[in-house]
């Protein structure tokens, strides 16, 4: 970010957010309408749209905003390009300015749980549910050359894993790799590309993670403060509105930000150096703490496996 760059401003704006019925989604619509945006939201259900767009209508600072709700299922290409199209023709056919892809879900569990479905699922609902967005939208503001914004969504879980996220942290780092690819790619249209990694969110998606989190997976969770919807949404609204590519919300998720940076550029140069000196040495502690709380947590996993006869007999 150079000193000086105007912030990018959402009023009067046409903003797409998907996921936009509940949690992060519904969070960053409401606080783009208090800031006078134009906002579109997807979902699946159409009543939870139907009451995050009483809460929306009650925002409302411009009688010339439109709030507009739209059922889609995104996890596949057609579908999410359907949605977009629903929502551009709303617009005259315009693509919106901004799409935040909010949508997707978590199931955590342990691998030897899951069936191949259950693995596949997490690629879907971690992935290919923004990734088919982002790809029908870079493509019509390509066609239109609007100089728009498109925003993913990881997780801290795109910077590291542990215990309990193999289906789940694949996805949130590969959404990294489309941000970063993307970044580079769409400066040939003047597109940006941001993408956001919160840490735990205090949301109804953690109430449906917590029904089949293991319990060393909530141990380690549990020095985490979260952060709830409202919070990770005024974070990645303000991370977009300063031109940050990498955003972040809380100190934990900076420090792995600033450890696994890799090619995409800094926030600040100043904040990253200092939190590259911490991550450097607290990184390896945090992990070295994790290491030790899942080996201590065998003998009970053992247990655990027993009572399901994972085991043979010979065993």
């Amino acid at each position: 970010m150079f000193f000086g760059k105007k912030k990018w401003d959402p009023k009067g704006k046409h903003v797409y957010v998907t996921g936009g019925s509940q949690g992060l989604g519904l969070a960053l619509a409401k606080d783009l309408a208090r800031k006078g945006a134009n906002v579109s939201i997807v979902a699946r259900t159409q009543s939870k749209l139907d009451a995050a767009l009483k809460e929306l209508e009650s925002l409302r600072q411009s009688p010339t905003q439109a709030f507009r709700a739209f059922s889609f299922s995104l996890n596949t290409a057609d579908a999410s390009a359907e949605a977009l199209a629903a929502v551009c023709a709303s617009n005259g056919g315009q693509v919106p300015d901004a799409v935040f892809a909010c949508a997707g879900a978590s199931r955590p569990m342990y691998l030897i749980d899951m069936t191949a479905e259950d693995f596949e699922r997490g690629m879907t609902d971690g992935f290919w549910v923004q990734a088919w967005t982002a790809f029908a939208v870079a493509k019509e503001m390509a066609r239109q050359n609007k100089k728009g914004k498109i925003i993913l969504v990881s997780s801290t879980l795109g910077y590291m894993s542990f215990v309990g996220y193999s289906s789940y942290a694949p996805a949130k780092h590969a959404l990294r790799g489309l941000a970063e690819s993307l970044r580079s790619e769409l400066l040939l249209y003047g597109i940006d590309v941001h993408i956001f990694f919160p840490p735990t969110m205090y949301t109804p998606g953690f109430d449906e993670e917590n029904k089949t989190k293991p319990s060393i997976t909530r141990k380690i969770e549990s020095t985490d403060e979260g952060l709830t919807a409202e919070q990770a949404a005024a974070g990645l609204l303000a991370g977009v509105q300063r031109g940050d590519h990498h955003i972040t919300a809380d100190l934990i998720t900076s420090l792995f930000r600033a450890s696994t940076r890799g090619s995409a550029p800094r926030s600040n140069a100043f904040v990253d150096t200092v939190l590259d000196l911490v991550a450097w040495i607290g990184v390896p502690i945090w992990r070295s703490s994790v290491d030790k709380q899942v080996i201590a947590h065998r003998q009970e996993h053992k247990t655990y496996l027993e009572s399901k006869g994972f085991f043979s007999a010979s065993k």
